[in-house]
């Protein structure tokens, strides 16, 4: 996909605002930064004459640019080859692999999460492992684009990993049959109770029309088209598309501010309020609850942190990744692009979520995970990513987390569990308070009185 066509899809996959880079602050970059410069071009020189092999342009460019970038924060990034390619499938949304979303983590390829359905998720993968061996082949500190490659591949073809689970002593030899990866972004069901449960698994293209259309199936299906309760599934939805986050939160908003993104260039300060895309509140009335997890990021965190802060929806499970910033792609000729971070966003409340992420109303934890325990004590989340961003009210990590005192709600193993049928313990337990609560109870606060500040201020 050249790179033209993949800016006018761009802001469906990614929360991107598209910035022009002006010529003006070129060369008010070039007059400052000009000793600097000199000292990179010495560098380049010196080892393009004396390094012990010779070295391609191009390999020290991109070196120094990806470097440049390192910098910065973890999200910032140089795209280009097959970092476009993976970009041009997410949009897509269908391809030949294992159904996972990895990242590279100190020269480690590490499981963001597999996808729900596929082969990976089938074969037992979770997120927070860490893939060594491709069929017996160390990929340790090879390039992630690398990595990909090998994985994906024809559908029904097999390919051997070896992975290391934090907290486990000995490494597991995992066989995964590739099959066609088809990107489901939204799921929904109507559960005992007239429960109905939607799942949002990325923000892509269409989200909000699609949660839209599932709420209305559901209806259909329910007697007399009344539901109990409704539960948004936002776990291990590492986000996408701000247009969309914001769709999907007027879904349920009916005024006031959705949320507030604030950057330092000129247009990277825009404010998103309810009742732009979607009028009225289409589940008037009905309880709801939004379950997150540490997986929840990005687009997931807008929507969570809006319907906290308007108090239309009950919050659930574990406390969110924590990633506030907003990326921007900036072409960079016909076939590369920079993703630049540009801008915070703040809730309603005027609260960012960097770091901290969104608190749960009621914590929850996946206890029907048998590896829960250990996937605690290694989960990763924004803050523990180098270079990340500082929250400006420099929160410190043991005051973002909740007390550790033992929860007798919560003390069943998940072999206990299994034996009663509760394969996805929050989930089940989102469901079980939405059937005992009523619009005066839990799920459906009451509004901030009248007067009360829920806007963030521009």
């Amino acid at each position: 996909m050249k790179i033209a066509a993949l800016l006018r899809t761009a802001a469906l996959v990614t929360t991107v605002a598209l910035i022009p880079a002006t010529t003006a602050t070129m060369a008010q970059v070039d007059g400052r930064a000009g000793p600097e410069f000199a000292k990179l071009f010495a560098v380049f020189q010196r080892v393009k004459a004396s390094y012990v092999e010779p070295v391609e342009d191009d390999v020290l460019i991109r070196g120094a640019i990806d470097g440049m970038l390192a910098a910065l924060d973890p999200h910032s990034a140089y795209l280009d080859g097959g970092d476009l390619q993976r970009l041009e499938t997410m949009i897509d949304g269908q391809y030949s692999g294992l159904g996972l979303s990895v990242v590279m983590e100190d020269g480690a390829v590490k499981v963001v999460s597999p996808f729900r359905g596929s082969p990976a998720e089938q074969a037992g993968i979770k997120a927070g492992d860490f893939i060594t061996h491709l069929n017996g082949k160390l990929i340790v500190d090879s390039k992630l684009d690398d990595a990909v490659a090998q994985m994906r591949g024809p559908k029904g073809t097999s390919i051997m990993l070896t992975i290391f689970r934090p907290g486990r002593e000995e490494p597991l030899e995992v066989s995964v049959t590739r099959g066609v990866i088809e990107l489901e972004p939204v799921t929904h069901e109507l559960a005992a109770g007239n429960i109905g449960v939607i799942t949002v698994n990325e923000f892509s293209a269409n989200v909000g029309a699609d949660v839209y259309e599932a709420w209305q199936d559901i209806k259909k299906k329910a007697p007399g088209g009344r539901l109990s309760g409704l539960v948004l599934d936002l776990r291990n939805n590492p986000g996408g598309s701000l247009d969309e986050s914001v769709a999907l939160s007027d879904l349920f908003l009916t005024d006031g501010r959705i949320v507030s993104q604030r950057g330092r260039a000129r247009g990277e300060t825009m404010l998103y309020d309810a009742e732009t895309v979607y009028r009225g509140d289409m589940a008037e009335g009905v309880p709801m609850i939004v379950l997150i997890n540490a997986g929840s990021a990005s687009a997931s965190e807008i929507v969570a942190g809006a319907l906290q802060d308007h108090r239309r929806a009950l919050i659930m499970g574990e406390r969110s990744f924590g990633k506030g910033s907003v990326q921007s792609l900036l072409p960079l000729g016909n076939d590369a692009a920079l993703k630049l971070t540009t801008a915070r966003y703040y809730t309603p409340a005027g609260k960012s979520v960097q770091e901290g992420g969104i608190r749960p109303d009621i914590a929850v934890p996946q206890i029907s995970d048998p590896d829960y325990a250990l996937r605690q004590k290694y989960q990763t989340r924004e803050s523990d990513l180098r270079g990340h961003l500082i929250n400006e009210l420099a929160i410190k990590d043991e005051e973002m987390e909740a007390d550790k005192i033992a929860d007798p709600r919560f003390q069943l193993t998940s072999a206990q569990l299994e034996e009663k049928g509760i394969k996805d313990f929050q989930l089940n337990y989102a469901m079980e308070t939405l059937r005992r609560t009523t619009k005066s109870t839990v799920a459906l606060r009451p509004a901030p009185k009248a007067g009360a500040k829920v806007q963030a201020k521009p």
